[in-house]
This record gives C-alpha cells, sequence and structure tokens, in this order.
C-alpha cells in the first residue's frame, strides 16, 4: 500500500473516531467526559475571572446571623411572613421564595404567611423527586428530553392559590458543580417551568413560548441546551450577586434601594443546611445564589450559549480537528509536523477559550477525546515507520558506500543533483590492470579465481579511498580511479601520483605472498595521466558516475606503454609536472621517453617508475632519458 492511501485510510479512519466519540457521548455514554468537561470548565471560568453581575436581582439570605438571633431553623412562617411583608412595602418587581412550604406548621403561621404572600407578585419554591434508576422516556418530540419526574412537591395549596410555583431543582455534573439548570421538568401527564424561568417570566411580565429546541420570553430567544436546560457561568465567588441578610429586616435596616424595582429571592444561606454547592470560585456557595444567578441569565439575557448550532460546531471540531492534525503529521513528518500540529492545537485552545469568555461554550473534552488518541497512535506510527525507514535508509546507504567513495556518497546526499549536467573540469586518470589473468582464469577452479579478484579488488579499494581517490569502474581485472570529484583539488595530480606508487608497491607484494604456481603467472601495468576531463552520469535506471575524454584515453594506453617497454608504472610529463614529484630514495625513475599513442596523434612524455626499495636491489637512483 503506497504512502497516499495509507494517509487517506488514516484520515477515514480518524473522522469515524470522532464521530463515533461525539456520538456516543451525545448518546448518554462516555460519562467520564463530563467529569473533564466540568474541570476544563471551572478553568475557563477561572481564566475569565469575576465578572460584575447586572444589578438585577437582590439576595435576602437567612443566614447564621438570623439562626442565632432567632434560635430556630426552618425559620418559622410567622417571621418568614414578617420578612416578605416587609419586602413587599418596598415594590419589588417579583418576590421569588426558595424555600419549599411544603409542611403544615402552626395554624396562625400558615395563615399569615398565606395573607402576606397574596399581597404582591410571589413565586415559591416546588421540588421534583426522581426515580432512582433511569427511565425510558415515556413520549416523543422535543419534550422526551426533558428529565422526567415520579412527583412534584408542591407548596400547600394555601400557599400555592397566591403565588406562581417552579420547580428548584439544578442539575450538577459528576464535580458537584451546577453547570446548567433545567427549565422545563415533567411527569407521565404534565410539565412544569422551572423556578428561575417563573421568576424571570413574572419580572418581565412576558408571556413564555415553548419552541422545539428554544424557548422564547416575549419576542426574545432563550438559547438552551439540547434538553432544556440553561447552561449557566457564575460571575465570581458568593455574594457576587447583591445579598442582604434577612436579619436587616429584624433590625429594622434594610435598604430600601435594594429591593425597589428589583427581583428579590429569599433563600437559605445556613452553614449545615445542606444546601450549597462547589462552583469555579467558591467550595461552598449558597443554592440561592447558585438559582438567582440563573434568573439573571434569563432577565439579562447574558446567559452562556450551549444551544443547536453549538452541538453542530462541537461534532465538526470532533471530526475535522483530528483530521487536521493528523494530516499536519502526514504531510510534515518531521519537526515542522509537530510544530504545526502543536499550533493548531494551541490555536484551538484559544478559540475555545475566547469563544467561552465570550458567551459560546463549546464542548472541549469531547474534542480532545476525539483527537488525542488518533493522533498519538497516528504519531507512534510514525516514529515506529520513520525508524523502519531510517534503518532501511542506513542499509541502503551502507549498500552504496559499497558502491561508491565516500565523498561521493557525501556529496550526494547533500546534493542530489550532482554532475546531473556534465562538468568540465581538470582531474588525474590511473589505470591498472593484471597481465595474464585471462590465461591464469582458463587454468585454475572459478571459486578460486573468484577469491583471487576479490582480494585484488580490495586492494584497489583500500589504496584508492587511503589516497582520496574513486575509483569509477571495475574492469574485470582492473579498475580505473579518478582524482578530482567530487570537486576538483590543487592536490589531485600529487594524490595520483602517490595512489600509483602505492598501487605497484602492494599488488607487487600480494602476487609475491600468491602461490608461486599462480603468482608466477600474473604480472600487472598502471598508467597515469593529468588533464582535462568531462565527468558526468550515464545511465537513466541506473546511473554511475564516470569520466571521458583524452586524458582518460592516454591514462589507459599509457599501461601499452609500459609493457611495451619493460616497466610496470607509465606516468605522463603533464602528471609528474602537476604533482611537482622530485623523486624519493626508494624509486627510479626513467625519461622522458616521447612516443605515439595508440589512436591519437602527437605525441607524449612518458616517464616510467621502479621500486627500489625491496632489499636485494641498490640504492635508489635517477636515469634520465632524451
Amino acid at each position: 500500500m503506497n504512502r497516499r492511501v495509507q494517509i487517506l485510510v488514516a484520515l477515514v479512519l480518524t473522522a469515524l473516531w470522532g464521530a463515533g466519540v461525539y456520538a456516543a457521548h451525545a448518546n448518554g455514554h462516555l460519562r467520564f467526559l463530563d467529569r473533564l468537561e466540568a474541570t476544563l470548565t471551572d478553568l475557563r471560568t477561572l481564566a475569565r475571572g469575576v465578572q460584575r453581575p447586572p444589578d438585577l436581582v437582590t439576595i435576602v439570605a437567612i443566614d447564621d446571623t438570623v439562626v442565632k438571633r432567632g434560635g430556630s431553623y426552618p425559620l418559622p412562617r410567622a417571621d418568614l411572613a414578617r420578612v416578605v411583608d416587609t419586602i413587599v412595602q418596598f415594590k419589588p418587581k417579583v418576590i421569588a421564595i426558595d424555600l419549599l412550604l411544603v409542611d403544615r406548621s402552626a395554624a396562625i403561621g400558615d395563615a399569615t404567611l398565606a395573607h402576606t404572600l397574596a399581597t404582591g407578585p410571589m413565586v415559591l419554591a416546588a421540588a421534583a423527586i426522581f426515580p432512582t434508576e433511569t427511565v425510558a422516556p415515556s413520549s416523543d418530540g422535543p419534550l422526551a428530553a426533558l428529565p422526567e419526574a415520579e412527583r412534584f412537591l408542591l407548596p400547600l395549596p394555601a400557599f400555592a392559590d397566591h403565588a406562581d410555583v417552579g420547580i428548584v431543582n439544578v442539575a450538577t455534573g459528576q464535580s458537584g458543580s451546577p453547570l446548567s439548570i433545567p427549565m422545563l421538568f415533567r411527569t407521565s401527564d404534565k410539565v412544569e417551568l422551572s423556578f428561575p424561568l417563573r421568576v424571570a417570566s413574572r419580572a418581565l411580565d412576558k408571556p413564555l413560548t415553548i419552541a422545539p429546541d428554544h424557548l422564547m420570553l416575549g419576542d426574545r430567544a432563550v438559547p438552551t441546551d439540547t434538553d432544556f436546560a440553561l447552561p449557566i457561568t457564575y460571575y465570581g465567588p458568593r455574594r457576587t450577586i447583591r445579598t442582604v441578610s434577612a436579619q436587616s429586616i429584624f433590625d429594622g435596616t434594610l435598604d430600601r434601594a435594594a429591593i425597589e424595582n428589583r427581583i428579590v429571592v429569599i433563600g437559605a444561606a445556613v452553614a449545615g443546611g445542606g444546601d450549597f454547592f462547589p462552583t469555579p470560585f467558591d467550595t461552598l456557595m449558597p443554592g440561592v445564589e447558585v438559582v438567582s444567578t440563573a434568573i439573571t441569565h434569563l432577565v439579562a439575557g447574558d446567559s452562556i450559549v450551549r444551544d443547536r448550532k453549538v452541538h453542530i460546531a462541537d461534532a465538526l471540531a470532533a471530526i475535522l480537528l483530528p483530521m487536521l492534525l493528523v494530516g499536519l503529521l502526514a504531510w510534515r513528518r518531521s519537526a515542522p509536523g509537530l510544530i504545526a500540529a502543536a499550533t493548531v492545537m494551541i490555536a484551538w485552545a484559544g478559540l475555545n477559550v475566547f469563544a467561552f469568555t465570550h458567551g459560546v461554550w463549546l464542548n472541549a473534552a469531547t474534542t480532545l477525546a476525539a483527537a488525542m488518541p488518533p493522533v498519538a497512535i497516528f504519531a507512534g506510527v510514525q516514529l515506529w515507520a520513520g525508524g523502519r525507514r531510517t534503518q532501511y535508509l542506513a542499509a541502503k546507504s551502507r549498500s552504496l558506500a559499497q558502491f561508491q567513495a565516500p565523498a561521493v556518497q557525501e556529496w550526494l546526499a547533500r546534493d542530489p543533483n550532482f554532475l546531473a549536467k556534465p562538468v568540465r573540469q581538470n582531474a588525474a586518470v590511473v589505470f591498472i590492470d593484471l597481465s595474464d589473468f585471462t590465461a591464469l582464469s582458463e587454468r585454475i577452479d572459478p571459486d578460486e579465481l573468484q577469491d583471487i579478484l576479490k582480494a585484488f579488488h580490495v586492494l584497489l579499494d583500500k589504496t584508492a579511498v587511503d589516497c582520496g581517490g574513486m575509483i569509477t569502474s571495475f574492469l574485470g581485472d582492473g579498475a580505473m580511479i579518478l582524482f578530482g570529484l567530487p570537486s576538483a583539488m590543487p592536490d589531485d595530480a600529487a594524490r595520483a601520483l602517490k595512489c600509483s606508487i602505492d598501487l605497484h608497491r602492494g599488488v607487487e607484494a600480494w602476487i609475491a605472498s600468491l602461490p608461486p604456481a599462480i603468482g608466477g603467472q600474473l604480472g600487472f601495468k598502471i598508467g597515469a595521466h593529468f588533464g582535462p576531463i568531462v565527468a558526468s552520469r550515464l545511465g537513466e535506471s541506473h546511473q554511475h558516475i564516470t569520466a571521458n575524454g583524452d586524458t582518460v584515453n592516454v591514462a589507459s594506453r599509457l599501461m601499452e606503454v609500459a609493457a611495451q617497454n619493460g616497466a610496470r608504472l607509465a606516468m605522463s610529463d603533464t602528471l609528474l609536472d602537476t604533482a611537482d614529484f622530485l623523486g624519493d630514495p626508494d624509486s627510479t625513475l626513467r625519461g622522458p621517453l616521447r612516443t605515439q599513442i595508440r589512436g591519437r596523434s602527437g605525441t607524449v612524455a612518458v616517464w616510467f617508475w621502479r621500486d627500489e626499495s625491496k632489499p636485494s636491489q641498490t640504492a635508489a637512483k635517477t636515469e634520465m632519458m632524451d
């Protein structure tokens, strides 16, 4: 399977994974993501910071001060009637009592409170009792997603006859922090409005309309979640919403400005009362302030949006973000790809936080769950494949090193287009060939012949590499060595001369080490020349680097000249002059001999070198011939 198909398969699987994660979570599975989302929501809320709430609601708290001075909790109905009556005198928009008035108490107290409730706009709290086990919805349509209660705990009829009633339950996530408030509740036979929604509707004096995926207060849409829940975000720690103690009423110190033309919510804030919830800013926030936050959102229209459009955006993010990250890793498999993917993740996180702080709640946990596993798996596969590819390339490089000189191999790695166009330059060329090898190959075993050739080639290769030359080709029982690639150097001629002398001594010693029946049949000849060449690549699917030109031809023919003159090494006068060779005490130079080169007009001045370093020979001397 080629790489493009592999990437396409990876992208398709990534998209399917993202869609599956989103669908599973939307259908009530993967509940662990709710805890992660709650934690991330707390962090985004803290990143947004404390905000000043719209000054619409005043909480009258039945707090520890009231209990200490009054001596009992719950507050006696007569005392509650006094609190309500005082507030009514200050003309609020609506009074919302976040206390469950479901049990009878002293008759006179109940009667007093019932009379007081009839004196102003009132909303009373009721509670929904839910089954301990989840049951299948008993209806279809948009309302099927509503939380279905077994029954409602309603205020006593004597109280409910003088007020509106709303369900006060809140929905807490796995972290225990209320992240949304259900706006509608139902039993098998009826639907009830939530307490905050009743209060907001009464305060705004707007009719309520239930649309398929949102609510309408008059002509204003209230964006809700898919189950008609109102997402809430907290303005700050407890008492961020204006709060006064009910004790100020008993003391006669209640400020009229805190009540007049405002929504007043009466609720419990007694330590140990049980109606407290953790929030991003507080470990314990009174439930009455949680409810007041929802009321403020509804009346001010500043609730965070998590509606159908946001869920569509979440679904697209769960599918497209992982695909984009995998695509970036596939596009650039090394550091640039990782940097690009990290940049996209940071950009997505920044966008998510920006949207949250500007009133749009994009799900973070589901998108992370959709993105992280495929990205981690793909990156792991990439690393594994990269390691395998590195091993393959290393093996390929070692294999290439057996066919190319190290310098040329390194040059090709840096510049793949090396010699794509022929290059004319000066270079030194050395040819070597074994004499009488063909006749020898007729008389000995092929395997033994192969061992001889292998040893000969190893010797040639080591000598050429040691001198900085490149064997451009093995010619069976000979080779061509080039000095001047990958680039021409000032000492090319000197290194070619050294290589020729080292080959002479090395091959002579090697032949002497062979069995007499073999070594006695072999000889060798070397030709070396310096001059202009044309270096290029030859071939199409299989290319090799070579050189051609008159310099190459002369170097090759000099082997014949050496053999014709009883020598083993023949070098051109041009090579010696360029190498600035002054001789050495262990060798003899004869020349120059001006001679005709086969297939070439004109003559060439040739020198013949002979080794005098063997013990049986005399000291070195130089003989000159005209």
